[in-house]
């Protein structure tokens, strides 16, 4: 039922493939209660210590887990949505002589419609006053769009089989390696299909990198995955066939900063900024926190491993 060719869920975009749901599924009248049932059918996964096959957005996870949504989780789903935002938000409308208001046209099967974001919002312009207002307003809907029902219906079904509240403890990344698992990672194909930029794989920085990848654990390797790329899962082709905002995209390290910043990544591209640090240790330390602490949700690893258990 998660295939995308029944309707009720879609690929995030031409080049993502973690799921969303489907604006268009009202097509089928028992849509909702597909929903309901779906729903389910995850949270027996999730109880039940099963995977599944495809992964969702991490926005989806975040909404499950009722964690506020912000214009950078766009980026990873609709990034030409994210940049018009951006836009708007570091320019001077007046000036730029544009006019917007606050209202939004969309499409769904040929059909284009219009979504006031609030009332009378077709004839409110939007102003260097209100725009952080406008602004705000446009990610919220983007991100529930025609899809509200659909995922009230979904989490009613989840909730029944697991309450939300026994997830608290979690954020939208360890539900997801929760859900899809962790991988078994073939580290001579990481290598093989790694690009460098200002960086020669003969460089030691680029030695230690790949020390480090050997040292840590398949869960470790899923954060850093997820940290660079944006999902912890890898296409069934392996790292030949990852992909990124304009096509198939290979896990790339760049050589930017210096040795006391912490790594940086750029998830639209699969690339990680890593400074050149002067040791091993130095370089392990800053990976292990950019992907353990700057992403994860403050909480240790023995509060995440007992809740693990009790689910």
């Amino acid at each position: 039922m998660l295939n995308p060719m029944y309707c009720l869920f879609e690929y995030a975009s031409k080049n993502n493939y973690s799921l969303q749901i489907n604006p268009a599924s009202y097509i089928n009248p028992h849509h909702l209660t597909y929903f309901k049932f779906v729903g389910r059918i995850i949270a027996l996964a999730l109880f039940h210590n099963k995977y599944i096959d495809k992964g969702f957005t991490l926005p989806f996870y975040k909404r499950i887990l009722d964690k506020p949504l912000t214009m950078l989780d766009l980026k990873s789903i609709d990034e030409d949505f994210y940049n018009s935002l951006k836009w708007v938000k570091e320019n001077d409308l007046e000036e730029c002589g544009l006019e917007l208001y606050f209202a939004h046209e969309f499409d769904v099967l040929g059909e284009v419609k219009i979504h006031e974001l609030k009332p009378g919002g077709e004839d409110i312009l939007v102003t260097e006053e209100n725009k952080e207002e406008y602004v705000n307003s446009m990610v919220s809907w983007r991100f529930t769009r025609g899809v509200e029902e659909q995922f009230k219906s979904f989490l009613e079904g989840f909730n029944e089989i697991v309450p939300i509240q026994w997830l608290q403890y979690f954020d939208e990344r360890e539900l997801e390696l929760i859900l899809v698992g962790i991988q078994d990672f073939d580290i001579q194909d990481w290598q093989a299909h790694t690009i460098y930029r200002n960086y020669r794989r003969s460089d030691k920085q680029i030695q230690w990198f790949w020390q480090f990848v050997a040292d840590i654990s398949d869960e470790q390797r899923s954060r850093l995955l997820q940290f660079v790329t944006g999902t912890c899962r890898l296409p069934i082709g392996g790292f030949s066939e990852l992909m990124g905002s304009n096509g198939a995209q290979k896990f790339c390290i760049e050589r930017v900063g210096k040795e006391n910043w912490l790594p940086r990544s750029h998830t639209c591209f699969n690339r990680l900024d890593l400074p050149p640090y002067r040791s091993y240790e130095q370089l392990k330390e800053k990976l292990l926190f950019a992907i353990e602490e700057t992403e994860a949700s403050d909480k240790n690893s023995d509060q995440f491993k007992m809740l693990l258990y009790y689910l």
